[in-house]
């Protein structure tokens, strides 16, 4: 039975916009909240070393594999039927897991994406759980051994699977947009935009906890999008104004900066239509108490806008978390590809036909995206003579 609390379409219910921040090309949209619970708060915890190795018990695991990335930090979560603190104090900062030196390189070993401390602790390590979660899809590769397929690719899958992304620190103008702006009372968010393309969102439950969390923005990893754009100098400034003809009274001002804001709100909500409310594929990772923890994606079609995220949803659907990732358009292409393969049950007769191209250009397609290792050299080499015989 699935479970009601899982996402299908992505609603900020209980947040609200604030009038964006430009600095240069970078827009800051703040999100506010202005009912917060106070039974789950959000803190810091700092890992020193270059790479963090992490053992997993999922659609990854396999003999001597693991996942591996540049992990900066990760995020405690502490949840109770009652109002709560951050968890502060030694426990944020104490070791984890094996730590061990390959050459001069400090490697950390992890267990699990999501690993349980306490009764009511929960540490995470905040966007490659998405991540993972996106490198997990169809990985185990061809469910039947059709002869087109390497024997490596039979016996284990898209192993290794890889993706590439910027770390935020790679971008000046961010680092100058973070160190700009003040942080509002009630911010408990961030909506990132490049050139006023929405790269992230990123939203916790407190607003004390984001204060702490607000420059974690800098050690996130980004799309590609984070460092296109070079060139264009920086985003327009969007301006609303007050109607002085409506104005009268004081209560009449607060009526108008009111409807000024609300339209800020809806204005910023329509630069994130990419993200709000369009319909997203969810799966359930942690029950944190009465709150649920989940990672999901967006369509994966090439001609859209697409997102991979995770989020935690309390009981009455009111968005408690939220973190995402904006795909390059050809992150999109290789998961999509992936995507409609599996559907066609890796019979590449089949996925051609659905793809309306024919079996040649599906395998060089697979072969430019990064996936001919899944294919036997003859099949490779007999599409390339085809497509040379057709041009």
């Amino acid at each position: 039975m699935s479970d009601a609390r899982l996402i299908q379409r992505l609603e900020p219910k209980g947040l609200r916009l604030a009038p964006s921040q430009v600095f240069g090309r970078i827009r800051l949209v703040p999100v506010l909240r202005d009912e917060v619970r106070g039974d789950l708060r959000f803190a810091r915890r700092d890992y020193s070393d270059a790479v963090s190795v992490v053992s997993l018990e999922g659609p990854l695991t396999g003999r001597g594999l693991k996942y591996v990335s540049y992990i900066p930090h990760g995020m405690v979560v502490s949840w109770t039927h009652r109002q709560t603190d951050a968890v502060f104090g030694t426990r944020l900062q104490a070791p984890e897991g094996k730590r061990v030196k390959v050459g001069p390189v400090p490697v950390r070993l992890l267990h699990r994406m999501v690993h349980r401390e306490d009764r009511n602790q929960l540490r995470m390590l905040p966007l490659h759980l998405a991540m993972e979660g996106f490198l997990a899809l169809h990985f185990g590769g061809p469910d039947i051994a059709w002869a087109e397929y390497s024997r490596a690719a039979l016996s284990h899958g898209l192993s290794p699977r890889v993706e590439g992304v910027v770390p935020g620190w790679a971008s000046t103008a961010l680092d100058g947009a973070l160190r700009t702006f003040e942080v509002h009372e009630n911010q408990v968010g961030m909506l990132l935009f490049n050139a006023d393309e929405l790269l992230s969102a990123f939203i916790v439950a407190h607003p004390d906890d984001y204060r702490l969390l607000h420059r974690t923005l800098l050690e996130d990893f980004y799309g590609d999008l984070l460092l296109q754009y070079g060139y264009l100098m920086e985003a327009p400034e969007l301006g609303l104004s007050l109607d002085a003809k409506r104005v009268s009274s004081v209560e009449d001002l607060r009526t108008e900066v009111a409807r000024m804001r609300a339209d800020w709100a809806a204005f910023h909500g329509f630069m994130a239509g990419g993200l709000f409310g369009v319909e997203v594929t969810s799966r359930k990772v942690y029950e944190a108490g009465p709150f649920l923890l989940q990672h999901f994606h967006t369509s994966l079609l090439p001609s859209e806008e697409n997102h991979l995220g995770e989020a935690i949803v309390s009981p009455d659907g009111t968005l408690e978390y939220l973190k995402t990732y904006r795909l390059s358009a050809a992150q999109t292409r290789r998961a999509y590809l992936l995507q409609r393969l599996a559907t066609s049950g890796w019979n590449l007769d089949d996925a051609a036909e659905e793809f309306g191209s024919t079996r040649q250009d599906l395998v060089l397609r697979l072969h430019n995206a990064g996936f001919g290792y899944l294919l036997k050299d003859h099949v490779l080499e007999e599409a390339r003579r085809s497509k040379a015989r057709g041009s």
